[in-house]
């Protein structure tokens, strides 16, 4: 069977309901809908996160401490770029946090700005990268 290729535009579409279920606090099964599976996830670099590039298996795992240490996020998408099914995002996040990390305490806020750079295959990513700058301020 050949592979359905998405209008831009849906693409695009689907980034989006990505981070929104994020942001509501999807738990891996939600989020696994999203995903091919033989995604490939590079984060580029996040104090909280390992370094590298897990597989679904680490997703997994990442979904569920999520959800233990966040007591809310919102992403912001600033810009998007689409090219077939390559998506490009500058995306401002912010996260309430349930426990302490380095200074800050629980309850309170981590800004963190970032690009993402997807690609879709069959409307499922299968490979994600984000590049990560902290922000020790309000955007």
């Amino acid at each position: 069977m050949p592979a359905t290729r998405l209008p831009a535009a849906s693409n695009l579409e689907r980034a989006r309901q990505y981070l929104k279920a994020n942001e509501n606090g999807a738990g891996f099964n939600t989020l696994a809908e999203f995903f091919s599976p033989d995604i490939v996830v590079e984060c580029f670099p996040i104090g909280w996160l390992p370094m590298g590039t897990p597989q679904s298996s680490g997703l997994h795992m990442s979904a569920e401490r999520d959800q233990k240490i966040m007591t809310s996020q919102s992403y912001e998408i600033r810009n998007a770029i689409v090219e077939g099914d390559s998506v490009a995002l500058e995306v401002y996040w912010t996260g309430s946090l349930a426990v302490a990390f380095e200074n800050i305490p629980a309850g309170g806020q981590v800004r963190v700005h970032f690009a993402m750079f997807l690609t879709f295959g069959m409307a499922r990513l299968f490979r994600s990268g984000i590049m990560v700058a902290l922000s020790p301020s309000s955007f």
